[in-house]
């Protein structure tokens, strides 16, 4: 009696929390199938209770129920969503635990008439639990296997040297590719430090949320260039990685600064014979001069060699570009990318503040003497005539679409293609003129010497999601079917289409159809009737679903699938609304800065495309949300998520990614992919998860679920991609042939950058910035980190 006392203490307990099980998911059952959801939840609340009931009147008729209840949640969970292990788990991690649970001696014992059948049979609904779970961990159906062709073209004369990566992307063209083959396939899995820099940049009290470490330095001879957060520009020793000058331009940021970044910095080097023109040549002080663009609106000329400010370049090497915008707040207007530099160009655009009012400084595109810094040319996108130069005293155009990731250039075409934005406020579009939308959320191609345009095209109609064109294009020449070569230009978006045009004329080679999108906007607003679909995406294969729900148990799971029922969601495109908008692909987009990598001997593609839904949320105007700021209070808000004004229209916005109350993500896993494509055919050869949660859960647990990321991959000759975006610590390296994972290492911070590769003294280096990114989570740093192969003894 004394014995069976505490089991039978036990199995109350037990029962109790049958029954809190049972009531929680009858009662969010309910509330989901009002919603139009599974009625699962019903089912297995009602079953749960009955379950409790039973082990209160300690039955072992209780554990042949149960074990009906976990055999039939399984069929359910693979009907749902098949033998995918993540998205398994949710669905039957608590009831598994369970199970075992009621199986224990101490449990089992304070059951009055233990019946061997009913253990036997729940022992072999845990077993069979186990078989789904073991089948479903060794594969995985978001997976993608296959391989791409090593055969590569002849490479063509290069006139930047193999050892050099002298622009952001190496070359204008965005290419992110190295000839270099000294570290490859077969070796780099023995790529140790080789030394490691420190910019003692970091985050400041006056600082906002939004600041990052983006940086991809460019090196040219035996010096590494770059960046830091605050613009703090360095000049390294490529071999070393020790300081050789540094200029701090004393940017002097505040909260309200809606990004502190640094993508790059640009590099130009005037003709021998010019520089050579004693007393005649305005560059005489600076014929290598290094470009560096600054968050407050301003961008500087140094030399190359000493740091010193360039004196003959605008004032003694400080060109305002504040000049002539109708807003002139520091913070509002923020050249974050390298600028694109030709013979007789610097071409600069910047980012103007999202979402924060009607009246906000100008997108305008300019072009600058590349010696004097004098402009040359205006391409305002919102101006009737873009071309034109305004008068002294007159302003460019508010709320142009600007253009803030880094532009590519075309030196044969003299050709500029530069990645588009909306007209802030960008959740909503009814007082846009046309004008505003002629140029917006595209690619625009300008001719470099004159500023004049060649051709646009819209990869989204009308935007309201901010689905603009978010990265740097890519121009290779690709083999048609016919065997022709043609100037293409790849142009990731944040919808995941990768748009495919001839850069001649911005005719599309990959097909990208009209196709109809729902409709139904907010009120004095209206909606594309259709959108461009280009047939090279990465965009899912289906809207989503309440299966596509996820959390850490079953519970959680429940809620996101509520709220997802409670939100507005029709598919890609649905329009922003009061009730709560789904955006999917969301704000952050399938491609972000990053880019792609692409070898161009190879005719491959290395992208890295994530699937992280978002929320916004239409807010009416109200006492709280009025429509124009206080007097004398600034109220941007520092962030690109949270509560957004958009003063001066009827709406403000909240913008977040859709979470559980748990802070993990509503949609199931994965949440970030490296891919590999085949450019002869427009085809995804292999796609693979990448990233692992160690830096986002309590538990620093190596699990491979695929996760978000901010930066891109750069492949090289020696069949490798390196990639340090996702949001756990680590810089990797896969075979492009395949994407298999071949090396990996710790990082001290986030690594939300774009890595580069040079080779300096016979020596090949990687390098890769770890500075962690303010509003993606991860953790901040100050790190420049070179990797190469140890010296042979």
């Amino acid at each position: 009696m004394n014995k069976e006392s505490p089991s039978r203490t036990i199995v109350i307990i037990t029962a109790l929390f049958a029954a809190l099980c049972g009531l929680y998911l009858l009662g969010g059952g309910i509330w989901l199938a009002s919603l139009g959801g599974s009625l699962y939840y019903i089912i297995t609340g009602v079953l749960m209770l009955a379950v409790s009931w039973l082990l209160f009147r300690r039955s072992a008729a209780a554990l042949w129920l149960y074990a009906l209840v976990l055999i039939g949640s399984m069929i359910w969970a693979v009907w749902e969503v098949g033998f995918d292990f993540w998205a398994l788990t949710p669905r039957c991690d608590v009831l598994v635990f369970f199970g075992i649970w009621l199986l224990l001696p101490f449990v089992y014992r304070g059951i009055l008439r233990r019946l061997p059948l009913a253990r036997a049979a729940l022992a072999a609904s845990l077993v069979i639990a186990g078989a789904v779970l073991l089948v479903a961990i060794v594969q995985d159906p978001q997976d993608i296997s296959g391989t791409l062709n090593n055969a590569a073209d002849v490479p063509a004369a290069s006139s930047v040297p193999p050892g050099d990566w002298p622009a952001y992307g190496r070359t204008q063209a965005g290419e992110r590719y190295s000839p270099l083959r000294q570290i490859n396939d077969k070796n780099v899995d023995k790529l140790k430090v080789a030394w490691q820099f420190r910019t003692g940049d970091m985050k400041g009290p006056n600082d906002p949320t939004e600041i990052t470490d983006e940086v991809t330095p460019i090196k040219i001879r035996d010096t590494l260039y770059l960046c830091s957060p605050h613009q703090i520009l360095f000049a390294l020793d490529a071999a070393t990685g020790k300081e050789k000058w540094k200029f701090d331009p004393q940017l002097k940021p505040d909260p309200t600064f809606q990004h502190v970044t640094c993508r790059g910095v640009s590099y130009h080097e005037m003709p021998a014979a010019s520089a050579a023109q004693d007393g005649q040549s305005p560059a005489q002080d600076c014929p290598r001069r290094i470009i560096l663009p600054v968050n407050n609106g301003h961008l500087y000329a140094l030399n190359a060699d000493t740091g010193a400010r360039c004196d003959s370049f605008a004032d003694k090497g400080d060109l305002n570009l504040q000049a002539n915008m109708p807003v002139t707040t520091a913070g509002e207007y923020e050249p974050t990318s390298p600028p694109v530099v030709t013979d007789k160009v610097i071409i600069v655009a910047g980012a103007v503040t999202d979402n924060y009012s009607d009246h906000e400084p100008s997108g305008v595109i300019r072009g600058f003497d590349v010696a004097t810094g004098a402009l040359l040319w205006a391409f305002d996108p919102g101006n009737a005539e873009p071309n034109a130069i305004p008068a002294d005293g007159k302003n460019y155009v508010a709320n142009s679409p600007n253009s803030w990731a880094p532009a590519a250039y075309d030196p044969q075409l003299d050709i500029v293609y530069l990645p588009i934005g909306v007209a802030t406020p960008d959740i909503w579009g009814g007082n846009r003129t046309p004008e505003m939308e002629r140029f917006a959320s595209g690619i625009l191609a300008l001719n470099a010497t004159t500023g004049k345009l060649v051709w646009f095209y819209q990869t989204v109609h009308h935007d309201l999601w901010d689905m603009d064109v978010p990265a740097q294009p890519t121009l290779v020449d690709i083999t048609n079917q016919q065997g022709e070569k043609v100037p293409a230009i790849y142009a990731p978006a944040k919808t995941g289409n990768i748009f495919v045009l001839d850069r001649r004329t911005g005719t599309p080679i990959v097909p990208a159809p009209e196709r109809p999108v729902p409709q139904g906007a907010a009120k004095g607003d209206h909606v594309s009737p259709t959108q461009p679909f280009s047939d090279l995406t990465f965009r899912p294969k289906k809207d989503l679903t309440g299966a596509d729900m996820w959390g850490a148990t079953m519970f959680d799971q429940l809620v996101c699938r509520v709220m997802f029922h409670k939100l507005r969601y029709e598919g890609i495109f649905t329009p922003p609304s009061e009730q709560g908008t789904l955006v999917f692909p969301g704000n952050l987009g399938m491609f972000e800065w990053g880019g792609v990598a692409v070898d161009p001997h190879r005719q491959v593609m290395i992208a890295n495309p994530m699937a992280l839904p978002f929320v916004s949320r239409l807010i009416p105007r109200s006492a709280s949300n009025p429509i124009q700021p206080e007097k004398g209070k600034s109220s941007s808000s520092g962030s690109e998520a949270g509560l957004q004004p958009q003063y001066g229209v009827p709406y403000g916005v909240t913008l977040e990614a859709f979470l559980s109350p748990f802070g993990l993500p509503c949609k199931q896993p994965a949440w970030g992919y490296i891919a590999g494509v085949d450019l002869k055919t427009h085809t995804i050869a292999w796609k693979h998860r990448i990233g692992t949660v160690r830096d986002s859960s309590p538990l620093p647990l190596p699990f491979k679920m695929g996760m978000p990321m901010l930066g891109g991959p750069i492949a090289t000759a020696g069949n490798l991609l390196f990639i340090t975006a996702t949001a756990d610590n680590y810089i990797r390296a896969f075979d492009v042939t395949s994407g298999k994972p071949l090396w990996q290492d710790r990082l001290p911070a986030g690594g939300q950058s774009t890595p580069m590769t040079y080779e300096v003294n016979g020596k090949q280096y990687v390098v890769t910035a770890a500075g962690g990114h303010g509003s993606f989570g991860t953790k901040l740093g100050d790190y420049i980190i070179a990797y190469a192969l140890p010296d042979e003894k």
